[in-house]
């Protein structure tokens, strides 16, 4: 099931604004692990909507539960009164997790803004105003609304858009840099990705998170995990915090959580919790009845115990096959990755790589100017993860 390698032209879309580069490839369809463009031509996905379609496309347990939630008549409700799947989500989410409160938003961006306000609120209360500033680690993405630009570690996202949200700041990814960062009288809160996604596909060490932990706690700062892109599943932990045996104080998802419909998320724990009033935040889409009611049933889902087993054993599968292909073609520098979420460094541009899958019938990525990233649903067969092994082989061949 492999794509011709003639592409249809793309789409008009001068009303778009031009954001994006998009691929030459409209898709039309989707079921399994595959999407399909207007001709019926199939493309194995190991984008996954980056990282968001975790339980792949036309899945029956996704469509009953719309289908369940359009009958209520009630899509929208807003945060001036209650709905049930919002309060049996957030339970689910405070009991799988450190967390004792949850705050829903629609993006991963949103989510980090948010917890970056959680944060600082939590910070009045221990410090008064001067202790403010959020620090971020080199090599992170976080966003790109304004202070989850200013977190984020791209030179060139950046500078159209300066001055950036005050008080935000990039620290080295090393220890001896953070301790001298982490002034307890200053910094409200510091945010990492325990697996760097857009930086790279690249895990973070146990030890270094450990060290990270143990100064901000000792210090009075806030620990924020971005795990928009490595959580709910994909490292083969529900949270990949679990992996590393490190609780932050405040976690952040989005993408998969709502199962392609647009969702985000803010864990805190009691401690940051007790310092947020009424007033202090807010959302009108967040958590709403239709993308709560599908998220608790993406979470029950990828929460499974055999579900989470058998994305760490392919994974681990996934990640030896990939160094054998490093080592067959001689034009792999490294490969970096856990569970379903992988970056290898090419010797040409990654650019190039994706173009080749694409003409070849795989949809892959880019995790910077040499990295291309493998982001695949998460119910991706060996089979099929073998299948997209051995195109991305032929073209670095």
């Amino acid at each position: 099931m492999t794509a011709t390698a003639q592409l249809a032209a793309p789409p008009h879309e001068e009303a778009l604004l031009p954001v994006y580069r998009r691929a030459p490839l409209e898709i039309a369809r989707g079921e399994g692990v595959y999407v399909y463009d207007p001709d019926g031509r199939a493309y194995l996905d190991f984008v996954s909507g980056i990282a968001v379609n975790a339980l792949g496309y036309g899945d029956d347990g996704i469509r009953a539960v719309i289908d369940g939630a359009l009958s209520s008549g009630v899509l929208h409700a807003s945060n001036l009164y209650h709905t049930a799947p919002a309060r049996a989500l957030a339970t689910a989410l405070v009991e799988r997790s450190f967390a004792s409160k949850v705050f829903f938003c629609n993006s991963g961006a949103e989510a980090n803004e948010g917890a970056f306000k959680f944060a600082r609120r939590w910070a009045l209360t221990q410090g008064g105003a001067g202790k403010h500033e959020i620090l971020a680690l080199r090599g992170s993405f976080h966003g790109r609304l304004f202070a989850s630009l200013a977190a984020t570690d791209r030179p060139s996202y950046r500078a159209p858009f300066r001055p950036l949200a005050g008080g935000v700041g990039i620290v080295e990814r090393d220890v001896s840099a953070l301790d001298i960062a982490l002034n307890p009288e200053t910094v409200a809160a510091l945010i990492v990705e325990p697996v760097q996604g857009e930086g790279g596909v690249r895990v973070l060490d146990s030890d270094f998170l450990r060290a990270l932990r143990e100064m901000t706690r000792s210090r009075g700062v806030a620990l924020i995990f971005d795990e928009v892109q490595c959580g709910l599943g994909r490292t083969g932990y529900l949270f990949a915090y679990e992996r590393y045996g490190v609780a932050p104080d405040l976690l952040t998802l989005a993408k998969p959580l709502a199962g392609g419909l647009p969702m985000g998320a803010v864990l805190l724990n009691e401690h940051i919790a007790s310092a947020i009033r009424p007033g202090d935040h807010a959302t009108t889409f967040g958590g709403g009845p239709l993308v709560a009611s599908v998220a608790l049933h993406v979470l029950e889902r990828v929460s499974d115990a055999a579900f989470l087993a058998g994305v760490r054993e392919r994974g681990q599968w996934l990640g030896q096959q990939l160094r054998a292909v490093a080592t067959r073609t001689g034009r792999v520098r490294a490969v970096r990755g856990v569970g379903y979420m992988w970056g290898i460094d090419v010797t040409m541009p990654a650019s190039e790589v994706v173009s080749a899958a694409l003409e070849e019938g795989l949809l892959v990525c880019t995790a910077g100017e040499h990295t291309v990233r493998l982001l695949p649903p998460l119910v991706t067969t060996r089979e099929e993860l073998a299948q997209g092994l051995g195109i991305l082989e032929r073209i670095l061949s």
